[in-house]
Order: structure tokens, then C-alpha cells, then sequence
């Protein structure tokens, strides 16, 4: 009997509406203090073939005699008794070392001992960071302090072949990376735990959303739970045991919520042609007509003799121009007061216009008054 009414109820469950427009509020949110910090450091990469730094870089060989001085190898000097007195290490051309810039990304929580994937690019005269390995580099934050140490065999997927005069390139293969690369030294302080409350901050600032957000959670655990700070923070009581937090935090990152429509925007890249038309756009009435003029321009080159058996006269060189102006028939579409995306889509498509001509009219569009939405040009 107990079966059968849990069958009963799974498949009323099943049947009831689903609301497609609901978002989890972990894709619609971040807590406040969770969240990545940026490394970086300076190092050597060694073992290229031949496609190094060389003598044009001169920290390069600077760098490399402080590795090797740590080392225990003594390069700033006579070397033995068999020496020349006065040998140098501004002397040293590695062509197979190269200077880098080392970069991560350290998650939030990260703990000593585990691993992160390391970003490694040229400063210096490198061709190539093929087959090379990155020696042991810090990795610093802004603070100044050592979060985590890298070192490993990168992995470039970039060629450069040089043969004749002629270069094929493929990729960038001054970069490279090198997967869990860096291991992490030290944690970074958190105020997850610290504190009374967890902020939850929306990504798309928007006082609709964050009141649903807070609607939400106060349906889901109690009025009070949640309280609206602004249009982006809401802040939510929190249990104070850490292990209670996290359980909690996950039940809040699982609801769904309805956000609120995004403000009307037409984003336009001008280098691609490309233009992406959000759904609340609207236009109020205006009639618009739109067609590029070709102008022609031929010329030619003639020459002007004189006469024959002529006293006087030289023989000049000209040139004629014929210049030709074309002004195509183009058709003027009407835009009736708050058309929507389909209407204005198809009224541009009816004429033909092109990506081109479709930025030209909505940047006119806007210069009138009649775009109720934000122009963004990228």
C-alpha cells in the first residue's frame, strides 16, 4: 500500500507544470569572500632547442647566474686554478633558457598541499617554449607573500618553422602550460566562517532578482532568514557550526527563482558585423529608409601631341577621369509605435540590409529617440 501511494505521488509530481524560467540562485549568485586570487612570478624555462633568450636579453643570463649561484656553482668568478682569472657570467648565452612570466589562479579554499594549473609566457627574445621545463619559480600574491611553488615540463601547443626566408607559425608557441603545475603553500583567510551572516551577491545587478532571491529563501526557511542590503547583496542568517553553514549554504544554492527580465540592450561588435537584439527591445513609430551610394571612379591615361611639322608644341601626358554616382531605389519600412525584436528583425530583412546597414539604422534609431534600450557598442 505504502509502494503504491509513492507511486501515486511521483507520478503527480511528475505531471505538475515545471517552471523552465527558473534559475538555481548558484547560477545567479556568489557569496561574498569566496572567490579566486591571481599569482604570479618570475622564472626560467630551461632544456629549449636552441630557441631561447640567447645574449638579447640581459637578465636572462642575470637570472641564470643566481640559479646556479644558489646551486652552489660559482660563476662570478675563477672557477678553478687551471682559470683564467676575471671569467664573467654576462659571458653566458643560453639559447636554451628563457625568461617567463608564471601565472594561477588559486581557488578559494585552497589547501597546502594541493595542486593548480600554472599559465607560462615569454618576456624576453624566446621563439619557442617547445620541450622546455619551467624551474622551480614562487608564486606570489599581492600581498607579497608565497602562496604556492611551480615547476614541471610545459606543454606548448604552438610550432614555428623558419625555412628559406619563409615562417609558418601555428598557435603561440612563446606560451604554455603546464596542468596542476603548482603546488599550494599557503591558505588564504576566508570571512565565510567569521561571520553573523552569508552575503550572496547577483552577478547581474537587478532589484527584481535579488528581491526574488530573498522571497525565495524567507518561503523556503522562514521569514527574517533573508533581507534585501541592495539590487546586487542580500544577506542571510547562518548557522554558526561551520559543518551547519556549508549544509545550509547548499539547500540555498539548490532553490529555484524566477529573476526578473534584463534591461533592454542591443550589443553591437562593429569589427564582426555582429548584433545581438535582447528580447525586451523596443522601438516607438519611425520610418526609416536606408541605402549605401556607389560612387565609381575610372581613369585613364592619354597623351597630347602636337601637330606635325609644328614650330612649336610639346608633347604632354593627362589623365581623364569619369566619375559615376549609383543611388539604389531602396524601400522606406514603418515602424509602428512599440514593435518588438521579430518585427524589427523581419522589417531589416525585408530590404535586404545587410550586418552593416542593420548597425547603421539601429545607431540611427538610437540617435533619435525612438530605441527604448541601451546601445552598446563593442
Amino acid at each position: 500500500m505504502r509502494f503504491f501511494i509513492w507511486c501515486l505521488i511521483s507520478t503527480v509530481v511528475g505531471l505538475l507544470p515545471i517552471n523552465v524560467s527558473a534559475d538555481r540562485i548558484k547560477d545567479l549568485t556568489q557569496v561574498a569572500g569566496v572567490r579566486s586570487n591571481q599569482l604570479i612570478g618570475y622564472g626560467l624555462v630551461v632544456g629549449l632547442n636552441g630557441t631561447g633568450d640567447g645574449g638579447s636579453v640581459p637578465f636572462t643570463g642575470q637570472s641564470l647566474r643566481s640559479v646556479l649561484g644558489k646551486l652552489g656553482v660559482n660563476v662570478d668568478g675563477v672557477q678553478s686554478d687551471f682559470d683564467v682569472a676575471g671569467v664573467q657570467a654576462g659571458a653566458i648565452t643560453p639559447d636554451n633558457v628563457a625568461a617567463v612570466m608564471v601565472t594561477a589562479e588559486l581557488p578559494p579554499f585552497a589547501k597546502p598541499g594541493q595542486n593548480i594549473d600554472v599559465n607560462v609566457s615569454t618576456i624576453g627574445g624566446a621563439e619557442s617554449l617547445r620541450g622546455g621545463t619551467l624551474v622551480l619559480t614562487r608564486l606570489q600574491g599581492v600581498d607579497g607573500n608565497v602562496y604556492a611553488l611551480a615547476q614541471g615540463s610545459l606543454t606548448s601547443t604552438g610550432v614555428e618553422v623558419n625555412a628559406a626566408g619563409d615562417q609558418i607559425i601555428i598557435g603561440v608557441p612563446t606560451s604554455g602550460r603546464i596542468p596542476n603545475g603548482a603546488t599550494v603553500e599557503r591558505m588564504v583567510d576566508s570571512p565565510f566562517t567569521k561571520s553573523d551572516f552569508i552575503v550572496l551577491n547577483v552577478k547581474a545587478g537587478d532589484f527584481t532578482t535579488a528581491k526574488a532571491i530573498t522571497d525565495g529563501i524567507n518561503r523556503q526557511f522562514g521569514g527574517g532568514t533573508a533581507r534585501s542590503i541592495d539590487g546586487v547583496s542580500i544577506a542571510v542568517t547562518a548557522p554558526k557550526d561551520v559543518s551547519d553553514r556549508v549544509s545550509f549554504l547548499s539547500m540555498i544554492e539548490n532553490l529555484e527563482v524566477t529573476p526578473g527580465d534584463p534591461a533592454a540592450k542591443v550589443v553591437v561588435n562593429s569589427r564582426t558585423g555582429t548584433v545581438v537584439i535582447s528580447r525586451n527591445v523596443k522601438v516607438t513609430a519611425a520610418a526609416v529608409t536606408h541605402g549605401p551610394i556607389t560612387v565609381t571612379i575610372s581613369a585613364t591615361n592619354e597623351v597630347s601631341q602636337a601637330n606635325p611639322f609644328a614650330d612649336q608644341g610639346q608633347t604632354v601626358e593627362f589623365q581623364n577621369a569619369d566619375i559615376e554616382v549609383q543611388e539604389p531605389a531602396n524601400k522606406m519600412f514603418l515602424f509602428q509605435p512599440g514593435v518588438d525584436l521579430r518585427e524589427i528583425v523581419d522589417a531589416v530583412n525585408e530590404v535586404g540590409a545587410t550586418p552593416s546597414s542593420l548597425i547603421a539604422i539601429l545607431e540611427a534609431l538610437k540617435s533619435s529617440g525612438s530605441l527604448r534600450a541601451d546601445l552598446v557598442v563593442i
